[in-house]
């Protein structure tokens, strides 16, 4: 009798075991949470291996509601993306096969209230604890298994969003950000948080938003994208007014320029004072110091990927500004609504008509006009048209007259293939000419630098941790240093051409980006690239091959005379190089706001800029690679810790770097430059050098925002001779070259005092720039002549000046259409005297010899309206 009833009483345990109802005290918000809350509810614990993703959204795959003991394993065998067993009192999880195919894409785009792409804007997954962000289309994609997941999607000067969907197929989102109160910076460039981001192996990149930039006070009261990324560690140029940037001490002919991927040869109006990007006209640019894809090519130390606005194609808007020496105004509206739109900006300089109004017979003034168009053909199809065209007009007395100036155009198309792999296939050409006349001695000159070029590139999601970018481009160019034509029957001079030269540069690329494990990723990839030089031309030959020969009696470097020429028909190859340029950059997170990154990269330039000035000049020549000129190779090494605090209240970079250079040019004592139809015959091969640390800190939220960046850097050049008896320049030992600032210490501030006032100080504390001074003198004949100094022996004064800005926004009616605010600034608020150059002379008076110093700015006010409707 006992044994029954013991029996009875077990069936009747085990019944009631068998239909206990499982209680969630919440919905699990992923695969470890429910894990977790049914271990404690049941004697079953969970065994997986790590490629079982925890975060998998688990309530998607049953109805909890219905659960219990009895059927819980049928109800986790439902998913199809893990297989769940039951073995004695342990549930093992593994991946079934067929997870791949139950991966959906989600893709999209971001726009702002008024339909223009954002680019760089964040997509965070929430159950995945990964992410994208936009390109310069808006546009964005990733690949996901099925299931429910929290898009926050986020971007400065914008509120913050969140999106819940569900994905069940593939899926296209379009989606509209919001700006975060009362703002006129509808532009914003690069970057969409300024807060570090720490997962994304991408380093050594500067960026700023619209509004920071239209805040740092500048000279001439105009914002200028490329000026204000002088705010940043490791940038600088030559100093005040003078064009070009220099990128870790590299020179400015060794920075990739691009606008709409066409690039651009020179960078500024006005000798330097105004920039060639109407802040108005871009919607975002990256620059690259290290740490560069693979798909640029053709530089050595940086690489500027600026583009243009798109336009809205919903309603019709303009803005624009007036200043004091300057004004600029854009437009922008549908071509068709949803489907094409257009943008068209211009600007324009007026000094030279107060110049005029006050005798002065000298005059300079630059103008410039931005194009962008738009067309949506279908989901699959756009096409897209953008254009610059710039020019500078500088005279003198109307005895001397300069123009020079920028022409670019782009067509893209883009086709997606489908979700995983879209395409961008563009056709550019750019065009930057100079031209020089004088009319007192009756001729003309011109110059120019043509480039036509074709890119094509892919963009393949080949999973959610792995991306492809490939494709290919091919850049033809034509160069003519220079055409001498005489004006007028009493010209001195003759026609004369300079040789023009010919050449095809075609490169294959490959990037992957891969995400290796939360915590792991990286970017690896390679170019090849080759260079071809063609004729027609004749090519001097010399003695031993040595176009500079050293006369060791007087220690001075003479031009050899060459002693044949071989000539090379139209289409003749002269020369051709190769390269490979390896790239890869690593990202290792410690934490969610802590991580370390590396890079790698090689790469390749076969354009030189002929200049033997610190900063580019209008009448500098480009010139190919080809006998006697070598192509410049670039290995640089990064290494940086990055980490935000105080939940991305502040955020600090600080990078430390070493690249060299071979085949750096550079010019002996007493070159000229100028029509030299045989530039080999004055320079020297050498290589480059440069190393430093980048510390960049900065408050990225409240009232008061803003950053401190400091690099501590030395660049050198050293070139020996061509035998081992020339002592080369500095006698063969390491030098300074140009562009190496010892010290350099920017330190930038926001203030928003109220709804209508926001103030803004930028202090800027650099080593003054290399330079070579006599240090002594003899006289021959009764006449001084100056003895000098090694090459970069000396340096400038330190550079230092404070800059301050008030922007007033009046309050705005909301039944109005119009906006406005007024800009204020003071630029050297101190009158510091800064020394552009100081020249060595003797006084008519006394008969002493003395230094006198050429300062370009002292202290200058400005102020400007801008508007907008």
């Amino acid at each position: 009798m006992k044994p029954t009833l013991l029996i009875l009483f077990f069936c009747c345990c085990f019944q009631h075991l068998k239909a206990q109802q499982i209680h969630l005290k919440k919905e699990p918000s992923n695969l470890k949470d429910f894990i977790q809350q049914i271990e404690k509810q049941t004697p079953y614990t969970f065994a997986y291996s790590d490629s079982v993703n925890l975060n998998w959204k688990i309530s998607d795959a049953m109805n909890l509601d219905e659960l219990n003991k009895e059927n819980l394993i049928a109800q986790l065998n439902r998913n199809q993306h893990y297989d769940f067993q039951l073995i004695g009192n342990t549930i093992t999880v593994k991946a079934l096969k067929n997870v791949s195919q139950q991966r959906f894409q989600l893709s999209g785009t971001i726009v702002d209230p008024n339909e223009q792409a954002l680019a760089e804007v964040n997509i965070y997954v929430k159950e995945q604890a990964t992410g994208t962000t936009t390109n310069e289309k808006g546009e964005f994609s990733l690949q996901l298994l099925q299931g429910t997941y929290t898009l926050i999607i986020t971007y400065l000067g914008f509120a913050d969003r969140e999106e819940t969907v569900k994905l069940t197929k593939n899926t296209k989102l379009n989606l509209s950000m919001e700006e975060s109160g009362e703002s006129l910076e509808e532009v914003i460039i690069t970057q969409n948080d300024k807060a570090v981001d720490i997962k994304k192996p991408q380093m050594s990149v500067n960026s700023l938003s619209m509004q920071e930039i239209k805040q740092i006070p500048v000279a001439m009261g105009e914002p200028d994208p490329l000026k204000s990324l002088l705010t940043l560690p490791g940038v600088t140029n030559a100093g005040e007014s003078s064009s070009g940037f220099n990128v870790r001490g590299g020179a400015a002919d060794q920075n990739l320029v691009l606008l709409d991927g066409t690039p651009i040869y020179n960078d500024s109006h006005m000798f330097g004072f105004f920039s060639v990007f109407n802040a108005d006209a871009v919607n975002h640019l990256k620059l690259y110091k290290g740490g560069i894809p693979s798909k640029f090519g053709g530089r050595v130390s940086s690489v500027l990927d600026v583009h243009q606005h798109t336009g809205n194609d919903q309603d019709f808007d303009a803005e624009g500004s007036i200043g004091l020496i300057s004004s600029k105004l854009k437009v922008e509206g549908p071509l068709q609504k949803d489907k094409g739109s257009f943008m068209l900006a211009g600007r324009t300089s007026y000094a030279h008509l107060f110049l005029k109004l006050a005798d002065n017979d000298n005059s300079a003034q630059f103008y410039d006009i931005n194009t962008q168009l738009n067309y949506r053909m279908n989901d699959k199809n756009a096409l897209s048209f953008s254009a610059y065209y710039g020019n500078d007009i500088f005279d003198i007395s109307d005895n001397f007259l300069s123009t020079y100036g920028n022409t670019m155009a782009n067509l893209k198309w883009q086709h997606r293939f489908n979700d995983d792999i879209n395409t961008h296939l563009s056709l550019f050409y750019s065009d930057y000419q100079f031209n020089l006349s004088f009319n007192s001695l009756d001729f003309k000159w011109e110059s120019n630098i043509k480039s036509y070029g074709l890119t094509y590139d892919w963009k393949h999601y080949l999973s959610e941790n792995i991306q492809l970018n490939y494709g290919a481009q091919a850049i033809y160019y034509t160069f003519n240093p220079g055409t001498l034509q005489p004006e007028g029957e009493t010209s001195q001079f003759n026609y004369q051409q300079l040789d023009k030269k010919y050449a095809l540069e075609p490169s294959f690329f490959l990037d992957v980006e891969q995400r290796i494990t939360e915590k792991l990723n990286v970017r690896y990839g390679l170019r090849y690239s080759m260079f071809y030089r063609f004729g027609p031309q004749s090519i001097s030959t010399y003695e031993n091959n040595q176009p500079v020969i050293y006369n060791a009696d007087f220690n001075i470097y003479e031009e050899a005379e060459p002693n044949g020429t071989r000539n090379y028909e139209k289409g003749d190859q002269i020369s051709s190089f190769d390269n490979f340029e390896p790239r890869i950059a690593i990202s290792y997170a410690l934490n969610d706001d802590t991580s370390f990154k590396a890079s790698y990269n090689r790469m390749a330039q076969y354009l030189h800029m002929i200049s033997n000035s610190q900063s580019p000049t209008p009448v500098n020549i480009w010139t190919p690679s080809g006998p006697f000129i070598e192509p410049q190779l670039l290995n640089q090494y990064a290494f940086g810790y990055f980490k935000n605090f105080s939940n991305k209240m502040y955020s600090l970079e600080t990078e430390v770097f070493y690249k060299n250079i071979d085949n750096r040019i550079d010019y002996v004592d007493g070159a000229d430059l100028i029509a030299n139809n045989n530039i080999e015959r004055v320079i020297l091969n050498g290589k480059a050098r440069a190393y430093g640390l980048e510390v960049l800190f900065r408050k990225n939220k409240g009232k008061f925002t803003g950053w401190a960046s400091y690099t501590l850097s030395r660049a050198e050049q050293k070139t020996t001779g061509n035998t081992a008896e020339d002592p080369g320049i500095a006698n063969g030992d390491w030098y300074l070259s140009p562009y190496d600032k010892l010290h350099n210490l920017n330190l930038t501030g926001n203030y928003d005092y109220s709804d209508k006032w926001s103030f803004s100080a930028n202090f800027n504390l650099q080593s003054g720039q290399p330079v070579t001074f006599p240090n002594g003198y003899y006289e021959i004949g009764g006449i001084p002549v100056p003895n000098y100094s090694l090459r970069n022996e000396n340096r400038l004064p330190t550079y230092h000046h404070l800059d301050l800005a008030a922007t007033y926004t009046p309050t705005q009616k909301k039944e109005k259409n119009w906006q406005s605010y007024w800009v204020f600034s003071i630029y050297n608020v101190y009158n510091q005297k800064n020394a552009a150059s100081i020249r060595f002379t003797t006084n008519d008076d006394t008969g002493i010899n003395e230094a006198r110093r050429l300062s370009i700015f002292g202290i200058l006010p400005s102020v400007s309206y801008n508007f907008k409707f």
